[in-house]
């Protein structure tokens, strides 16, 4: 693994973005973007197991996590801003158009940009959340997803959310992961989140907006979903595919929860191999 700066002038401030690299210069890109409360160090099993196959990784630690991109208002997190970001990475790397793969928060980011912007993506992939109207429309109808997203209201609230994930020794963070990730990861997102990063990366929270009216997605599309996932009911997991104009291939994993990362790198790599193509073309 090694790290790139991506430097970005923003209404913002300048901000500095960290980025984490696997894989040959020359390889086709796949930009990989993480979800809370973890970091593009979340990417590194399934870097492991794309090692070898020309592939050029490319993870950025994302606004609010990178120390260097954290700014105070709370405008600068929407997602918007989000997706401005991936856009100068790619930019950065003289392409027209990257894969793209997300998960949690950054398969919002993804969604948002394979539906304003498909003219910058070969493919997508999306992990745990599902195209943001299918998420949007069961939030609404579907009482099983509003339970799930109670928690949504409580991280919107400033000073509230922050006492109370950090609250005991940080338990309340420790509990999101569910006993699900390795503990060596969950310590290296706490001490992440207790350095600073908690108030920014909960920023993207409070920047919401309503996502329902995002266009379908025109670009060959993957969604993997675990069948245990906390946060993501069946019903949005399932009409996923309304929201697809193009090849789609949903894939739902038994037995897995919401952080397929950690759980099952292998089975991630797999299908990013498939959707990216045998040689990532």
């Amino acid at each position: 693994m090694a790290h790139l700066e991506l430097p970005r002038a923003t209404p913002f401030g300048d901000l500095v973005l960290d980025v984490h690299t696997w894989g040959p210069e020359d390889g086709e890109p796949v930009v990989l973007l993480h979800g809370f409360p973890q970091s593009a160090a979340s990417w590194g099993p399934v870097a492991e197991h794309l090692a070898g196959t020309g592939l050029r990784l490319l993870a950025p630690d994302q606004r609010g996590y990178s120390p260097r991109a954290r700014p105070d208002e709370v405008g600068a997190y929407a997602i918007e801003e989000l997706a401005g970001d991936v856009l100068a990475l790619v930019d950065s790397l003289g392409r027209d158009r990257v894969h793209l793969v997300g998960h949690d928060w950054g398969a919002s980011v993804a969604w948002w940009l394979a539906g304003h912007h498909p003219e910058r993506l070969h493919t997508l992939t999306a992990l745990s959340v599902p195209h943001l109207a299918a998420f949007g429309r069961a939030l609404v109808e579907d009482p099983e997803q509003r339970e799930r997203s109670a928690y949504l209201k409580v991280f919107r609230r400033p000073g509230e959310a922050e006492e109370s994930l950090l609250a005991d020794g940080e338990a309340g963070l420790r509990a999101v992961y569910a006993g699900r990730v390795p503990a060596e990861a969950v310590e290296r997102d706490v001490a992440l989140m207790r350095e600073g990063a908690l108030g920014p990366a909960l920023g993207w929270y409070r920047a919401m907006t309503d996502m329902s009216a995002l266009p379908d997605v025109r670009v060959p599309t993957t969604f993997v979903w675990g069948e245990e996932d906390q946060a993501t009911a069946a019903a949005a997991a399932h009409a996923c595919g309304d929201h697809v104009d193009a090849d789609y291939r949903f894939v739902a994993l038994e037995g897995v929860s919401h952080w397929s990362l950690d759980e099952v790198p292998e089975v991630v790599a797999a299908e990013v191999r498939r959707r990216t193509g045998p040689a990532g073309a």
